[in-house]
Protein backbone atom coordinates (compact mmCIF):
# COMPACT_ATOMS: atom_id res chain seq x y z
CA UNK A 1 0.00 0.00 0.00
CA UNK A 2 1.58 3.02 -0.77
CA UNK A 3 0.39 6.91 -0.38
CA UNK A 4 0.78 8.98 -3.66
CA UNK A 5 0.07 12.67 -3.54
CA UNK A 6 -1.94 13.48 -7.09
CA UNK A 7 0.33 15.76 -9.70
CA UNK A 8 -2.78 18.27 -8.97
CA UNK A 9 -2.15 18.54 -5.18
CA UNK A 10 -2.41 22.18 -3.98
CA UNK A 11 -3.25 23.65 -7.69
CA UNK A 12 -6.63 25.27 -8.62
CA UNK A 13 -8.97 22.60 -9.48
CA UNK A 14 -8.82 22.54 -14.01
CA UNK A 15 -12.29 22.45 -15.57
CA UNK A 16 -12.28 18.29 -15.54
CA UNK A 17 -12.58 17.66 -12.47
CA UNK A 18 -15.65 20.07 -11.32
CA UNK A 19 -18.64 17.81 -11.02
CA UNK A 20 -21.83 18.61 -13.52
CA UNK A 21 -24.36 20.25 -10.81
CA UNK A 22 -27.09 19.92 -13.00
CA UNK A 23 -27.02 16.23 -13.59
CA UNK A 24 -26.32 15.83 -9.29
CA UNK A 25 -29.46 17.46 -9.06
CA UNK A 26 -31.25 15.05 -11.66
CA UNK A 27 -29.74 11.92 -10.17
CA UNK A 28 -31.12 13.03 -6.90
CA UNK A 29 -34.40 12.82 -7.77
CA UNK A 30 -34.01 10.35 -10.87
CA UNK A 31 -31.78 7.72 -9.41
CA UNK A 32 -33.61 5.42 -7.18
CA UNK A 33 -31.47 3.26 -4.44
CA UNK A 34 -31.78 -0.55 -4.14
CA UNK A 35 -31.68 -1.61 -0.63
CA UNK A 36 -30.60 -5.31 -1.66
CA UNK A 37 -27.15 -3.17 -2.10
CA UNK A 38 -25.67 -2.28 0.80
CA UNK A 39 -23.50 1.01 -0.47
CA UNK A 40 -27.09 1.96 -1.48
CA UNK A 41 -28.69 1.53 1.73
CA UNK A 42 -28.84 4.34 4.73
CA UNK A 43 -26.18 4.14 7.16
CA UNK A 44 -24.97 6.24 9.84
CA UNK A 45 -21.10 6.77 9.94
CA UNK A 46 -19.57 8.97 13.01
CA UNK A 47 -21.00 11.89 11.40
CA UNK A 48 -24.44 11.03 9.79
CA UNK A 49 -25.23 9.69 6.26
CA UNK A 50 -23.34 10.74 3.94
CA UNK A 51 -23.44 9.73 -0.29
CA UNK A 52 -23.60 10.73 -3.46
CA UNK A 53 -26.97 10.80 -6.08
CA UNK A 54 -24.39 8.94 -8.78
CA UNK A 55 -23.80 6.53 -7.10
CA UNK A 56 -27.39 6.21 -5.46
CA UNK A 57 -26.05 6.78 -2.04
CA UNK A 58 -27.78 9.56 -1.15
CA UNK A 59 -30.89 10.70 -3.13
CA UNK A 60 -34.27 11.39 -2.69
CA UNK A 61 -35.58 8.78 -1.36
CA UNK A 62 -33.05 8.64 1.11
CA UNK A 63 -33.83 11.60 2.80
CA UNK A 64 -37.31 11.09 2.68
CA UNK A 65 -36.56 7.85 4.84
CA UNK A 66 -34.07 9.52 6.88
CA UNK A 67 -36.23 12.19 7.72
CA UNK A 68 -39.52 9.77 8.17
CA UNK A 69 -37.85 7.89 10.38
CA UNK A 70 -36.51 10.95 12.90
CA UNK A 71 -39.82 12.35 12.85
CA UNK A 72 -40.62 8.38 14.37
CA UNK A 73 -38.42 8.76 16.79
CA UNK A 74 -39.12 12.07 17.97
CA UNK A 75 -42.82 10.55 18.66
CA UNK A 76 -41.27 7.40 20.54
CA UNK A 77 -38.83 9.33 22.70
CA UNK A 78 -41.65 12.68 23.31
CA UNK A 79 -39.34 15.01 22.07
CA UNK A 80 -41.70 17.33 20.70
CA UNK A 81 -40.07 20.78 21.11
CA UNK A 82 -38.64 22.73 17.72
CA UNK A 83 -36.52 21.22 15.63
CA UNK A 84 -33.74 23.49 14.20
CA UNK A 85 -32.81 22.73 10.28
CA UNK A 86 -29.71 23.76 8.94
CA UNK A 87 -27.95 23.35 5.50
CA UNK A 88 -24.22 23.81 4.61
CA UNK A 89 -23.57 25.19 0.65
CA UNK A 90 -22.87 21.52 -1.30
CA UNK A 91 -25.20 20.78 -4.24
CA UNK A 92 -27.45 18.86 -2.72
CA UNK A 93 -28.02 20.10 0.58
CA UNK A 94 -30.60 22.49 -1.06
CA UNK A 95 -32.91 19.67 -2.44
CA UNK A 96 -32.33 17.42 0.43
CA UNK A 97 -33.20 20.71 2.69
CA UNK A 98 -36.52 20.63 0.90
CA UNK A 99 -37.45 17.20 1.27
CA UNK A 100 -36.80 17.01 4.69
CA UNK A 101 -38.83 20.10 5.19
CA UNK A 102 -41.43 18.58 3.27
CA UNK A 103 -41.72 15.42 5.24
CA UNK A 104 -40.79 17.20 8.33
CA UNK A 105 -43.87 19.49 7.70
CA UNK A 106 -45.83 16.57 6.86
CA UNK A 107 -45.72 15.32 10.31
CA UNK A 108 -46.35 18.43 11.74
CA UNK A 109 -43.04 19.22 13.26
CA UNK A 110 -42.24 22.43 14.14
CA UNK A 111 -39.62 23.40 12.40
CA UNK A 112 -37.26 26.16 12.86
CA UNK A 113 -35.19 27.29 9.73
CA UNK A 114 -32.75 30.35 9.04
CA UNK A 115 -34.41 34.02 8.97
CA UNK A 116 -33.25 34.55 5.80
CA UNK A 117 -32.53 31.38 4.11
CA UNK A 118 -29.21 32.03 4.39
CA UNK A 119 -26.84 28.95 5.24
CA UNK A 120 -26.52 27.23 8.83
CA UNK A 121 -22.83 25.94 10.24
CA UNK A 122 -23.09 23.35 12.44
CA UNK A 123 -22.31 24.76 15.98
CA UNK A 124 -25.22 27.39 15.00
CA UNK A 125 -27.00 24.34 15.56
CA UNK A 126 -26.01 22.86 18.02
CA UNK A 127 -26.20 26.62 19.92
CA UNK A 128 -30.04 26.90 19.08
CA UNK A 129 -30.62 23.52 21.16
CA UNK A 130 -29.05 23.83 23.37
CA UNK A 131 -30.11 27.71 24.37
CA UNK A 132 -33.52 26.47 23.74
CA UNK A 133 -33.21 23.65 26.20
CA UNK A 134 -31.39 25.39 28.81
CA UNK A 135 -33.80 25.35 32.35
CA UNK A 136 -36.33 23.39 30.23
CA UNK A 137 -36.92 19.24 31.21
CA UNK A 138 -40.13 19.12 28.78
CA UNK A 139 -41.21 20.54 24.92
CA UNK A 140 -37.16 20.08 24.64
CA UNK A 141 -35.57 20.82 20.70
CA UNK A 142 -33.83 18.84 18.77
CA UNK A 143 -32.13 19.42 15.11
CA UNK A 144 -30.49 18.39 11.48
CA UNK A 145 -27.95 19.22 9.56
CA UNK A 146 -27.97 18.74 6.02
CA UNK A 147 -24.12 18.69 4.89
CA UNK A 148 -21.07 16.06 4.17
CA UNK A 149 -18.84 18.07 6.05
CA UNK A 150 -15.49 18.77 4.08
CA UNK A 151 -16.42 15.33 1.46
CA UNK A 152 -16.29 16.46 -2.19
CA UNK A 153 -18.98 18.39 -4.06
CA UNK A 154 -20.64 15.58 -5.42
CA UNK A 155 -21.33 14.45 -2.06
CA UNK A 156 -24.56 14.88 0.57
CA UNK A 157 -24.59 14.53 4.45
CA UNK A 158 -27.17 14.05 6.50
CA UNK A 159 -26.92 14.47 10.44
CA UNK A 160 -29.72 14.32 13.49
CA UNK A 161 -28.81 15.77 16.58
CA UNK A 162 -30.79 14.77 19.66
CA UNK A 163 -31.91 17.71 22.44
CA UNK A 164 -28.33 17.14 24.05
CA UNK A 165 -27.33 19.26 20.75
CA UNK A 166 -24.74 16.94 19.96
CA UNK A 167 -24.13 14.46 17.50
CA UNK A 168 -26.41 11.38 17.96
CA UNK A 169 -24.86 8.05 19.75
CA UNK A 170 -25.26 4.75 18.59
CA UNK A 171 -28.63 3.48 20.25
CA UNK A 172 -30.32 6.97 18.47
CA UNK A 173 -28.27 6.23 14.62
CA UNK A 174 -28.93 2.61 14.99
CA UNK A 175 -32.87 2.55 15.35
CA UNK A 176 -33.22 5.90 13.00
CA UNK A 177 -30.78 3.79 10.33
CA UNK A 178 -33.10 0.53 10.77
CA UNK A 179 -36.31 2.49 10.34
CA UNK A 180 -35.46 4.70 7.34
CA UNK A 181 -34.34 1.01 5.27
CA UNK A 182 -36.82 0.03 6.17
CA UNK A 183 -39.11 2.62 4.47
CA UNK A 184 -36.82 1.88 1.26
CA UNK A 185 -37.85 -1.73 1.57
CA UNK A 186 -41.43 -0.97 1.40
CA UNK A 187 -41.51 1.17 -1.35
CA UNK A 188 -41.40 3.88 1.26
CA UNK A 189 -44.93 3.39 2.47
CA UNK A 190 -46.36 4.71 5.72
CA UNK A 191 -43.53 8.64 4.46
CA UNK A 192 -45.70 11.60 5.23
CA UNK A 193 -45.10 14.22 3.01
CA UNK A 194 -46.40 17.63 1.39
CA UNK A 195 -45.25 19.80 -1.48
CA UNK A 196 -42.54 22.21 -0.62
CA UNK A 197 -44.75 25.05 -0.98
CA UNK A 198 -46.97 23.75 1.66
CA UNK A 199 -44.65 22.96 3.87
CA UNK A 200 -43.54 26.55 3.49
CA UNK A 201 -46.27 27.81 4.49
CA UNK A 202 -47.28 25.54 7.10
CA UNK A 203 -47.75 26.67 10.13
CA UNK A 204 -45.46 24.70 11.98
CA UNK A 205 -42.58 26.15 9.99
CA UNK A 206 -40.90 29.08 11.61
CA UNK A 207 -38.11 31.43 10.74
CA UNK A 208 -35.24 31.62 13.11
CA UNK A 209 -32.46 33.95 13.20
CA UNK A 210 -29.16 31.47 13.51
CA UNK A 211 -27.00 34.49 12.96
CA UNK A 212 -28.18 36.83 15.22
CA UNK A 213 -28.26 34.24 17.85
CA UNK A 214 -25.02 32.67 17.32
CA UNK A 215 -22.97 35.94 16.56
CA UNK A 216 -24.21 38.04 19.94
CA UNK A 217 -23.29 35.18 21.98
CA UNK A 218 -19.80 35.06 20.42
CA UNK A 219 -18.43 37.53 23.33
CA UNK A 220 -19.12 34.77 26.04
CA UNK A 221 -17.08 32.58 24.94
CA UNK A 222 -14.21 34.68 23.19
CA UNK A 223 -12.42 38.06 24.92
CA UNK A 224 -13.29 39.78 21.91
CA UNK A 225 -12.40 43.07 23.50
CA UNK A 226 -8.53 41.91 23.35
CA UNK A 227 -8.93 40.98 19.64
CA UNK A 228 -10.69 44.66 19.20
CA UNK A 229 -8.11 46.44 21.58
CA UNK A 230 -5.08 44.48 19.32
CA UNK A 231 -6.29 45.93 16.42
CA UNK A 232 -4.61 42.59 14.48
CA UNK A 233 -5.13 42.11 11.14
CA UNK A 234 -7.19 38.90 11.00
CA UNK A 235 -8.19 36.77 7.34
CA UNK A 236 -10.81 34.34 7.00
CA UNK A 237 -11.44 32.03 3.97
CA UNK A 238 -15.35 30.16 4.58
CA UNK A 239 -13.76 28.35 1.76
CA UNK A 240 -17.30 28.83 0.60
CA UNK A 241 -18.82 27.06 3.34
CA UNK A 242 -21.89 27.79 5.50
CA UNK A 243 -20.54 30.41 7.75
CA UNK A 244 -19.89 32.97 4.87
CA UNK A 245 -22.68 35.48 5.84
CA UNK A 246 -21.41 34.78 9.80
CA UNK A 247 -18.04 36.22 9.34
CA UNK A 248 -18.87 39.95 7.90
CA UNK A 249 -21.88 40.06 10.98
CA UNK A 250 -18.68 38.73 13.69
CA UNK A 251 -16.74 41.59 12.34
CA UNK A 252 -19.41 44.14 12.24
CA UNK A 253 -20.32 43.21 15.36
CA UNK A 254 -17.03 43.14 17.45
CA UNK A 255 -15.59 45.62 15.61
CA UNK A 256 -12.35 43.50 14.75
CA UNK A 257 -9.74 44.07 11.80
CA UNK A 258 -11.33 41.24 9.25
CA UNK A 259 -11.07 40.20 6.06
CA UNK A 260 -13.07 37.88 4.10
CA UNK A 261 -10.57 36.79 1.40
CA UNK A 262 -13.14 34.27 -0.63
CA UNK A 263 -16.81 35.50 0.01
CA UNK A 264 -17.89 33.08 -2.95
CA UNK A 265 -20.28 30.51 -3.25
CA UNK A 266 -20.44 27.84 -5.61
CA UNK A 267 -21.55 24.38 -5.64
CA UNK A 268 -18.40 23.05 -7.72
CA UNK A 269 -15.69 24.60 -5.70
CA UNK A 270 -14.11 25.80 -8.47
CA UNK A 271 -12.04 28.47 -6.04
CA UNK A 272 -10.32 25.51 -4.31
CA UNK A 273 -7.23 23.77 -4.79
CA UNK A 274 -7.04 20.38 -5.16
CA UNK A 275 -6.52 17.98 -1.89
CA UNK A 276 -3.33 15.58 -1.94
CA UNK A 277 -5.27 12.97 -3.88
CA UNK A 278 -6.43 15.09 -6.46
CA UNK A 279 -10.17 15.26 -5.47
CA UNK A 280 -11.63 18.81 -4.41
CA UNK A 281 -11.81 18.56 -0.69
CA UNK A 282 -12.88 21.23 1.86
CA UNK A 283 -10.58 20.41 4.78
CA UNK A 284 -9.01 23.50 6.19
CA UNK A 285 -6.60 20.94 7.99
CA UNK A 286 -4.81 20.53 4.59
CA UNK A 287 -1.86 22.22 3.54
CA UNK A 288 -3.18 21.28 -0.41
CA UNK A 289 -6.80 22.60 -0.02
CA UNK A 290 -5.38 25.66 1.97
CA UNK A 291 -3.08 26.68 -0.50
CA UNK A 292 -4.60 30.14 -1.14
CA UNK A 293 -4.97 31.38 2.37
CA UNK A 294 -1.35 30.40 2.98
CA UNK A 295 -0.16 32.30 0.42
CA UNK A 296 -1.96 34.96 1.87
CA UNK A 297 -0.58 34.53 5.08
CA UNK A 298 1.93 38.04 5.13
CA UNK A 299 -1.38 40.05 4.65
CA UNK A 300 -2.42 38.80 8.30
CA UNK A 301 -0.93 38.73 11.75
CA UNK A 302 -3.41 35.70 12.11
CA UNK A 303 -5.35 33.85 9.32
CA UNK A 304 -7.82 31.24 9.52
CA UNK A 305 -10.34 28.76 7.60
CA UNK A 306 -13.30 26.61 8.20
CA UNK A 307 -14.88 23.59 6.08
CA UNK A 308 -18.04 23.32 4.40
CA UNK A 309 -20.77 23.28 7.87
CA UNK A 310 -17.72 25.15 9.70
CA UNK A 311 -17.42 22.58 12.34
CA UNK A 312 -13.49 21.98 11.52
CA UNK A 313 -10.77 24.87 11.94
CA UNK A 314 -7.32 25.54 10.29
CA UNK A 315 -5.20 27.82 11.65
CA UNK A 316 -2.61 29.96 9.38
CA UNK A 317 0.39 32.01 11.27
CA UNK A 318 2.56 34.39 9.84
CA UNK A 319 5.56 32.68 11.31
CA UNK A 320 5.02 29.00 10.58
CA UNK A 321 2.05 28.61 7.83
CA UNK A 322 -0.70 26.10 8.33
CA UNK A 323 -0.74 24.63 11.71
CA UNK A 324 -1.20 20.74 12.13
CA UNK A 325 -4.51 20.35 14.04
CA UNK A 326 -2.33 18.24 16.83
CA UNK A 327 -0.16 21.18 17.04
CA UNK A 328 -2.96 23.71 17.58
CA UNK A 329 -5.04 21.80 20.03
CA UNK A 330 -1.72 21.49 22.27
CA UNK A 331 -1.52 25.15 22.01
CA UNK A 332 -5.11 26.11 22.70
CA UNK A 333 -5.21 23.69 25.82
CA UNK A 334 -1.89 25.20 27.18
CA UNK A 335 -3.37 28.83 26.66
CA UNK A 336 -7.22 28.17 27.85
CA UNK A 337 -6.51 26.44 30.72
CA UNK A 338 -3.85 29.05 32.31
CA UNK A 339 -6.44 32.64 31.10
CA UNK A 340 -9.82 31.46 32.14
CA UNK A 341 -9.70 31.82 35.88
CA UNK A 342 -13.66 31.38 36.18
CA UNK A 343 -13.59 27.33 35.18
CA UNK A 344 -13.90 24.62 37.29
CA UNK A 345 -10.70 23.68 38.87
CA UNK A 346 -11.72 20.35 37.93
CA UNK A 347 -12.55 20.83 34.48
CA UNK A 348 -10.97 17.91 32.30
CA UNK A 349 -9.25 18.04 28.51
CA UNK A 350 -11.24 15.79 26.22
CA UNK A 351 -9.16 13.93 23.31
CA UNK A 352 -10.11 10.97 20.71
CA UNK A 353 -7.21 8.44 21.23
CA UNK A 354 -5.62 9.22 17.64
CA UNK A 355 -4.55 12.80 18.60
CA UNK A 356 -1.26 13.64 19.46
CA UNK A 357 0.54 12.68 23.14
CA UNK A 358 1.77 16.33 23.38
CA UNK A 359 -1.61 16.65 24.48
CA UNK A 360 -0.91 14.22 27.10
CA UNK A 361 2.06 16.16 28.32
CA UNK A 362 0.77 19.40 28.35
CA UNK A 363 -2.34 18.42 30.17
CA UNK A 364 -0.13 16.60 33.03
CA UNK A 365 1.64 20.10 33.43
CA UNK A 366 -1.36 21.81 33.84
CA UNK A 367 -2.23 19.23 36.62
CA UNK A 368 -5.94 18.57 34.34
CA UNK A 369 -7.40 15.03 33.62
CA UNK A 370 -7.13 13.54 30.24
CA UNK A 371 -10.23 11.99 29.26
CA UNK A 372 -9.33 9.87 26.23
CA UNK A 373 -12.05 8.67 23.99
CA UNK A 374 -12.32 6.68 20.79
CA UNK A 375 -12.81 8.10 17.43
CA UNK A 376 -16.04 10.98 17.16
CA UNK A 377 -17.54 13.43 19.22
CA UNK A 378 -20.35 12.06 20.30
CA UNK A 379 -18.22 10.77 22.99
CA UNK A 380 -17.45 14.03 24.21
CA UNK A 381 -21.46 15.05 24.84
CA UNK A 382 -22.19 14.24 28.00
CA UNK A 383 -18.71 15.79 29.45
CA UNK A 384 -19.25 18.91 27.88
CA UNK A 385 -22.97 18.99 29.28
CA UNK A 386 -22.08 18.15 33.15
CA UNK A 387 -19.29 20.31 32.58
CA UNK A 388 -16.56 18.18 33.85
CA UNK A 389 -14.54 18.90 29.74
CA UNK A 390 -13.40 22.24 29.69
CA UNK A 391 -11.79 21.52 26.47
CA UNK A 392 -12.48 18.68 23.90
CA UNK A 393 -10.62 18.07 20.84
CA UNK A 394 -9.65 15.46 17.75
CA UNK A 395 -6.59 15.00 15.33
CA UNK A 396 -9.52 15.59 12.39
CA UNK A 397 -9.60 19.76 13.74
CA UNK A 398 -12.99 19.62 15.84
CA UNK A 399 -12.97 21.26 19.13
CA UNK A 400 -15.12 22.87 21.49
CA UNK A 401 -14.91 24.60 24.77
CA UNK A 402 -16.78 26.15 27.28
CA UNK A 403 -17.32 29.93 27.65
CA UNK A 404 -15.60 32.28 29.34
CA UNK A 405 -17.64 31.36 32.97
CA UNK A 406 -17.06 27.71 32.34
CA UNK A 407 -20.57 27.17 31.59
CA UNK A 408 -21.45 25.06 27.81
CA UNK A 409 -21.24 26.78 24.84
CA UNK A 410 -21.70 23.54 22.06
CA UNK A 411 -22.09 20.15 22.27
CA UNK A 412 -21.17 19.75 18.48
CA UNK A 413 -17.78 20.48 17.09
CA UNK A 414 -17.16 24.29 16.13
CA UNK A 415 -14.91 25.40 13.72
CA UNK A 416 -15.67 29.01 14.42
CA UNK A 417 -14.48 29.35 18.35
CA UNK A 418 -11.06 27.66 18.06
CA UNK A 419 -10.29 30.16 14.85
CA UNK A 420 -11.22 33.69 16.68
CA UNK A 421 -9.35 31.89 19.32
CA UNK A 422 -6.53 31.80 17.62
CA UNK A 423 -6.74 35.56 17.24
CA UNK A 424 -7.37 35.78 21.28
CA UNK A 425 -4.46 34.08 21.69
CA UNK A 426 -1.94 36.42 19.28
CA UNK A 427 -3.64 39.67 20.69
CA UNK A 428 -3.17 38.73 23.99
CA UNK A 429 -0.05 37.25 24.07
CA UNK A 430 2.42 39.45 20.99
CA UNK A 431 3.27 36.33 19.62
CA UNK A 432 0.79 34.17 16.89
CA UNK A 433 0.52 30.16 17.49
CA UNK A 434 3.03 28.75 15.84
CA UNK A 435 5.48 30.57 17.86
CA UNK A 436 4.08 29.57 21.20
CA UNK A 437 3.67 25.69 19.82
CA UNK A 438 7.73 25.58 19.34
CA UNK A 439 7.98 26.59 22.89
CA UNK A 440 6.16 23.89 24.01
CA UNK A 441 8.63 21.49 22.09
CA UNK A 442 11.12 22.88 23.91
CA UNK A 443 9.42 21.76 26.98
CA UNK A 444 8.18 18.59 25.88
CA UNK A 445 9.48 17.64 22.48
CA UNK A 446 8.85 17.87 18.51
CA UNK A 447 6.62 15.30 17.68
CA UNK A 448 6.03 14.11 13.99
CA UNK A 449 2.77 12.57 13.17
CA UNK A 450 0.96 10.53 10.14
CA UNK A 451 -2.11 9.42 9.21
CA UNK A 452 -2.08 6.88 6.25
CA UNK A 453 -5.50 5.82 4.63
CA UNK A 454 -5.98 2.83 1.97
CA UNK A 455 -9.21 1.09 0.58
CA UNK A 456 -10.93 -1.33 2.40
CA UNK A 457 -14.36 -3.29 1.92
CA UNK A 458 -16.77 -3.71 4.29
CA UNK A 459 -15.78 -7.05 4.95
CA UNK A 460 -12.23 -5.78 5.69
CA UNK A 461 -13.09 -2.87 7.58
CA UNK A 462 -15.08 -5.54 10.23
CA UNK A 463 -11.91 -7.83 10.52
CA UNK A 464 -10.21 -4.25 11.33
CA UNK A 465 -12.73 -3.73 13.90
CA UNK A 466 -11.76 -6.82 15.77
CA UNK A 467 -8.02 -6.45 15.82
CA UNK A 468 -6.83 -7.99 19.58
CA UNK A 469 -3.77 -7.60 21.57
CA UNK A 470 -3.27 -11.37 20.74
CA UNK A 471 -2.34 -10.23 17.05
CA UNK A 472 0.68 -8.65 18.23
CA UNK A 473 3.25 -11.19 17.83
CA UNK A 474 6.07 -8.47 18.95
CA UNK A 475 7.00 -7.33 22.42
CA UNK A 476 8.93 -4.08 20.81
CA UNK A 477 7.24 -1.62 18.15
CA UNK A 478 10.07 0.57 16.08
CA UNK A 479 13.10 -0.70 18.55
CA UNK A 480 11.12 0.40 21.97
CA UNK A 481 9.17 -2.04 24.50
CA UNK A 482 5.35 -2.02 23.97
CA UNK A 483 4.01 -0.14 27.00
CA UNK A 484 0.51 -0.71 26.24
CA UNK A 485 -2.23 -2.26 23.72
CA UNK A 486 -5.45 -1.07 23.89
CA UNK A 487 -8.65 -1.98 22.44
CA UNK A 488 -10.48 0.18 24.65
CA UNK A 489 -10.55 3.76 25.24
CA UNK A 490 -9.10 5.05 28.82
CA UNK A 491 -11.57 7.65 29.26
CA UNK A 492 -14.54 5.40 29.03
CA UNK A 493 -13.96 2.26 28.75
CA UNK A 494 -15.94 2.24 25.23
CA UNK A 495 -14.32 -0.33 22.05
CA UNK A 496 -12.14 1.52 19.65
CA UNK A 497 -12.87 -0.33 17.03
CA UNK A 498 -9.29 -1.52 16.05
CA UNK A 499 -6.53 -1.23 18.43
CA UNK A 500 -4.34 1.11 19.47
CA UNK A 501 0.24 0.35 20.16
CA UNK A 502 2.15 2.76 22.75
CA UNK A 503 6.08 2.64 23.32
CA UNK A 504 7.77 5.27 25.29
CA UNK A 505 8.61 7.29 22.14
CA UNK A 506 6.00 6.46 19.92
CA UNK A 507 2.36 4.89 19.25
CA UNK A 508 -0.07 4.03 16.07
CA UNK A 509 -3.37 3.05 15.88
CA UNK A 510 -5.05 1.17 12.93
CA UNK A 511 -8.95 1.54 12.65
CA UNK A 512 -11.37 1.44 9.55
CA UNK A 513 -13.56 4.47 8.68
CA UNK A 514 -17.08 5.40 9.97
CA UNK A 515 -18.19 7.17 6.97
CA UNK A 516 -16.18 5.40 4.18
CA UNK A 517 -14.67 2.57 2.68
CA UNK A 518 -11.27 2.34 3.80
CA UNK A 519 -9.08 2.01 7.11
CA UNK A 520 -7.00 4.28 8.71
CA UNK A 521 -3.49 4.25 9.92
CA UNK A 522 -2.40 7.06 12.59
CA UNK A 523 1.14 6.99 14.05
CA UNK A 524 3.07 9.68 16.28
CA UNK A 525 7.23 9.65 17.00
CA UNK A 526 9.09 11.86 19.21
CA UNK A 527 12.12 10.61 17.76
CA UNK A 528 11.68 12.10 14.79
CA UNK A 529 10.88 11.00 10.64
CA UNK A 530 12.91 7.55 10.60
CA UNK A 531 11.26 6.28 13.73
CA UNK A 532 7.87 7.24 12.59
CA UNK A 533 8.23 5.54 9.10
CA UNK A 534 9.57 2.14 11.26
CA UNK A 535 6.36 2.49 13.37
CA UNK A 536 3.97 2.94 10.30
CA UNK A 537 5.35 -0.08 8.32
CA UNK A 538 5.03 -2.58 11.64
CA UNK A 539 1.41 -1.05 11.87
CA UNK A 540 0.80 -2.17 8.18
CA UNK A 541 2.27 -5.53 8.83
CA UNK A 542 -0.04 -5.63 11.21
CA UNK A 543 -2.73 -5.09 9.55
CA UNK A 544 -1.67 -7.07 6.79
CA UNK A 545 -1.64 -10.08 8.68
CA UNK A 546 -4.97 -9.40 10.37
CA UNK A 547 -6.82 -8.81 6.93
CA UNK A 548 -4.90 -11.92 5.17
CA UNK A 549 -5.75 -14.51 8.31
CA UNK A 550 -9.27 -13.55 7.66
CA UNK A 551 -9.05 -13.96 3.99
CA UNK A 552 -9.55 -10.44 2.86
CA UNK A 553 -5.60 -9.54 2.19
CA UNK A 554 -5.13 -11.46 -1.20
CA UNK A 555 -4.43 -8.27 -3.14
CA UNK A 556 -2.08 -7.03 -0.75
CA UNK A 557 1.85 -6.23 -1.77
CA UNK A 558 4.41 -6.92 0.89
CA UNK A 559 4.83 -4.79 3.89
CA UNK A 560 8.69 -4.22 2.90
CA UNK A 561 6.87 -2.29 -0.34
CA UNK A 562 5.02 -0.09 1.88
CA UNK A 563 5.80 3.47 0.73
CA UNK A 564 4.05 5.99 3.20
CA UNK A 565 3.76 9.65 2.59
CA UNK A 566 4.83 11.36 5.95
CA UNK A 567 3.71 15.21 6.25
CA UNK A 568 4.24 17.57 8.89
CA UNK A 569 0.14 18.04 8.83
CA UNK A 570 -2.59 14.76 9.01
Amino acid sequence: MSTTVSPLAGKPAPLSLLVDIPGLLAAYTALCPDPTVPAQRVAFGTSGHRGSAFERSFNESHVLAISQAICEYRKRKGIDGPLYLGIDTHALSRPAFETALEVLAANGVQTMISAGSEFTPTPAISHAILGYNRGRTTGLADGIVITPSHNPPEDGGFKYNPPNGGPADKDVTGWIEARANALLESNLQGVQRMTHAQALRAATTRRHDFIGNYVNDLGHVIDMEAIRGADIALGVDPLGGAGVHYWPAIAERYGLNLTVVNGGVDPTFRFMTVDWDGRIRMDPSSSYAMQSLIGLKDRFDIAFACDTDHDRHGIVTRSGGLMAPNHYLAVAISYLFQHRPQWRKDAGIGKTLVSSQLIDRVTARLGRKLYEVPVGFKWFVEGLLEGSLGFVGEESAGASFARLDGTIWTTDKDGLVPALLSAEITARMGRDPSEIYRDLTLEFGDPVYDRVDAPATPEQKKVLAQLSPQQIRSADLAGEKILRILTQAPGNGAPIGGLKVIAESGWFAARPSGTENIYKIYAESFLGTDHLRHILTEAQTIVDAALTNAGGGQDLPESGAVDFLVRSDP
